[in-house]
């Protein structure tokens, strides 16, 4: 039998207990997985503590073994002393029990277990481990990475024309095959078998690779991977593949007889098609029905976004922004027009280093896993993976100067609930908010990353909702992203920008 055969228990089929249900997400902000290296250096700890155990009395029984080896090693009738006759029935009868049946073992694996259930409530759930596993498999995607490149710890785009090194880091983390199992076993489980197949071929190479080899640690096996594999090819409606992997299969579990049974089905099915020609079968990515710009998208993400071209146009401009505002008078804005229409503006250095710090200190207590709205509700959903976090100005005397300057720079009410609190967002692994519309909201100001901000109108002066203003964020490829979010309702600027009945205003 396969390493498979070996026992693990996994968060969803033990079940989670209180305060580790999806409500964590611990993977949507860089925050919370930060937080949960404070349990694992405590893990660490526990774990030195049992192998410090474990070794003593390895080295205890190392001892009484070369002690006996040694009598075994004397004469040819050893028995004929009195006293090794005696030493003799007294280890047979007395000593061979206490070792085989020591506590020693057993104790030292309890107090490493009764640590583990103490830190238990702290660690990532099921759900935390599958969100992480869905961000990898969307860098792989919206930035075209190299599967056997993450493998290896590389973050690399594979084109027709060359490799090219999107991100190099320090020093490389690669990937086990239990890792990049994990990963496919949840496409897997999602129904998708694009990158199922992609992640679970990565995993059988390096477990031929180690085979034969068992770490403790890892869950899945080169059986395991087999098996899935197998079945994903055959799901995708590649028959012939799928036979090929199952009776690589049994070369490693010759028993197994389910997969014998599948080896028979595949067999029947390319018998009936033989007689039959069709189009070979192309594994393509999941649709996504929502997202109608999806190349235009990805293509911006791979790309850094639109190039700066604006300088070529005469229309476009910087100057120092007052807005006729004796706020702004004495330290006006620096400002730069990104477009006209829509209208876009970046104001540079719209806020310090020590305000963008404090307002991420406010809001980091208060992190929850970010929503959109559903008709009347509020939900969470694939396309937008953060956290996010509201501050009122009461919070602290800043947010209230914050909201003057905004107020001036706009020459919009700012106050609720004419406008929004401010909304601080975090996002974390593969992190992102996926092409959207802001029309609930007449203007935005986005923070971005914190220091500049950005400004345009989501609505036309009619109240239509401008369809120029689709916008997005890339998901994050390392580290995190924070971003502040200022949203200015329609309601209550009648006088401060008027309505017009012309759709282009």
């Amino acid at each position: 039998m396969g390493k498979g055969t070996r026992g693990h228990i996994r968060g969803k089929e033990a079940g989670v207990g209180p305060g580790r249900g999806r409500g964590e997400d611990k993977f949507s902000a860089l925050q919370s997985v930060e937080r949960a290296l404070g349990p694992e250096r405590e893990l660490l700890r526990l774990l030195e503590g049992y192998v410090r155990g474990e070794e003593a009395r390895l080295r205890d029984l190392r001892r009484f073994y070369n002690k006996v080896l040694s009598l075994h090693k004397g004469s040819a009738a050893p028995v004929g002393n009195p006293l090794l006759a005696y030493t003799l029935i007294k280890r047979l009868q007395s000593d061979w029990r206490n070792v085989v049946y020591s506590l020693e073992a057993s104790e030292n694996i309890r107090a490493l277990k009764d640590g583990y259930v103490k830190v238990e409530q702290d660690l990532p759930a099921f759900e935390d481990l599958e969100g992480a596993a869905r961000a990898l498999m969307r860098l792989q995607d919206v930035y075209m990475l190299s599967v056997k490149g993450l493998a290896r710890g590389a973050f690399q785009r594979v084109t027709g024309s060359g490799v090219t090194d999107l991100y190099r880091p320090s020093q490389a983390f690669p990937l086990s095959a239990d890792d990049c199992f994990h990963v496919g076993k949840v496409a897997y489980d999602m129904g998708d078998y694009y990158h199922a197949i992609t992640w679970l071929e990565v995993a059988v190479s390096l477990f031929q690779g180690s085979y034969g080899e068992w770490n403790t640690e890892d869950e899945g096996s080169l059986e395991d991977a087999l098996d899935y594999l197998a079945f994903a090819y055959f799901q995708a409606g590649n028959v012939s593949y799928a036979l090929s992997l199952s009776r690589e299969f049994l070369r490693y579990n010759p028993n197994n007889k389910r997969m014998a049974r599948n080896i028979l089905k595949y067999e029947r099915l390319l018998a009936e098609k033989s007689n039959m020609t069709g189009p070979e079968v192309t594994i393509k990515r999941p649709n996504v029905p929502h997202l109608q710009t999806r190349d235009t998208y990805e293509g911006l993400c791979q790309t850094l976004g639109s190039q700066p071209t604006h300088y070529q146009i005469p229309s476009l401009y910087c100057a120092y922004e007052t807005n006729a505002s004796p706020y702004l008078l004495l330290q006006p804005v620096r400002k730069e027009v990104l477009h006209l229409e829509p209208y876009i503006v970046l104001y540079h250095d719209f806020v310090s280093d020590s305000e963008a710090q404090k307002i991420r200190g406010f809001a980091a207590p208060w992190l929850q896993r970010s929503v959109v709205a559903s008709g009347e509700k509020q939900q969470q959903v694939e396309y937008r993976i953060s956290k996010s976090a509201w501050l009122k100005d009461t919070v602290d005397p800043m947010l209230v100067s914050l909201d003057r300057r905004i107020a001036a720079l706009t020459g919009l009410n700012v106050q609720p609930p004419y406008a929004e609190h401010l909304q601080v967002v975090n996002y974390g692994i593969g992190g992102h908010y996926e092409p959207h519309f802001d029309h609930v909201t007449s203007s935005s100001l986005l923070f971005y990353p914190f220091n500049a901000a950005l400004f345009w109108w989501n609505l036309h002066r009619s109240g239509e909702g401008d369809g120029d203003t689709l916008h997005a964020g890339c998901p994050v490829l390392v580290g995190d992203k924070w971003v502040a979010n200022k949203w200015i309702h329609e309601y209550g600027q009648e006088f401060r920008r008027p309505c017009s009945s012309k759709p282009e205003d």
